[in-house]
């Protein structure tokens, strides 16, 4: 398949594209400058020019392709608004390009948004209605209108070299402050992935879509943030804290509103479904590996 990727020099986008590449399929992705357009050419892929914001661009795209991956989402928390409408704008926008065809339209979401209903999230769990992306709401909205769309959600940590997510910003938060903390007893559960094993549940989602499907790549089920505040700590020679909830933005910045979430979240439907299985290491075992 001939397959537009948005987000396709970004740290999980780029590593989409590799295993696209890998297994067969062409890519197109977009880039919106000279660095990022060679980087891609050297990878083997086509380049398209143009960016979140120029619609047109988007479309002109989507509508040349088999099928569309769309990772791109501008991660800034301090004008998260405006963020978070480009991006509902832009999956219109693809969505439309592919409306009354087969062709797949992969939508990429994240676990830390599930309306969790039982001990751990599924990919039956929705969304928290006041959380504002609507990356889902907007792809289901566009099933309805006949396209074939379903959601990829990531884990709060897509961990492997060269992450700059929220392991990254925890550890300097770490040497920042001169400690490695966690909330109140540090029970709570965070899920991951390797960023290759996330690659390849993108390429099967496209080479088996399903509309309106929900899928999980969870690598990593249920992390206790105790044990990841605990791996910093150790590799760089601080201690390891717990602070009271009502301190966490004040010790970790915009990035404390996330810290304390318990979010344990399973893959079970997704591997059934798709035959995915996880093949790299996880969070700590990587942490060590890759992260100091």
């Amino acid at each position: 398949m001939r397959v537009f990727v948005t987000g396709a020099t970004g740290f999980v986008g780029s590593a989409v594209v590799r295993d696209l590449l890998d297994h067969g399929h062409q890519v197109l992705g977009l880039v919106r400058d000279d660095a990022k357009a060679e980087s891609l050419k050297s990878a083997g892929a086509q380049v398209h020019r143009g960016d979140l914001e120029d619609l047109e661009s988007l479309g002109s795209g989507a509508a040349g392709a088999d099928a569309v991956i769309h990772t791109a989402f501008r991660h800034d928390f301090t004008n998260y608004l405006p963020a978070a409408e480009l991006d509902r704008r832009a999956i219109e926008t693809l969505g439309a390009a592919l409306a009354g065809s087969d062709r797949p339209l992969i939508v990429t979401s994240g676990s830390l948004l599930l309306d969790r209903k039982g001990p751990v999230g599924t990919e039956g769990d929705g969304t928290v209605p006041n959380f504002p992306r609507k990356s889902e709401e907007a792809a289901l909205a566009t099933v309805k209108g006949g396209t074939n769309a379903s959601i990829v959600r990531l884990p709060p940590s897509v961990h492997d070299k060269g992450d700059h997510g929220f392991v990254p910003m925890l550890i300097n938060v770490a040497k920042q402050k001169g400690a490695s903390a966690y909330v109140g007893d540090g029970s709570n559960r965070w899920p991951a992935v390797h960023r290759i094993d996330a690659a390849a549940l993108y390429r099967l989602a496209i080479e088996k879509p399903a509309a309106g499907a929900r899928y999980h790549a969870i690598g990593d089920q249920a992390v206790p943030f105790r044990e990841i505040a605990e791996v910093i700590g150790r590799r760089l020679n601080l201690p390891v804290i717990s602070i009271p909830a009502e301190e966490t933005e004040e010790h970790f910045g915009w990035i404390g509103r996330f810290i304390g979430i318990d979010g344990p979240a399973s893959s079970e439907q997704t591997r059934k479904k798709l035959g995915w299985e996880p093949q790299h290491p996880g969070l700590l075992a990587d942490m060590e590996a890759h992260y100091f």
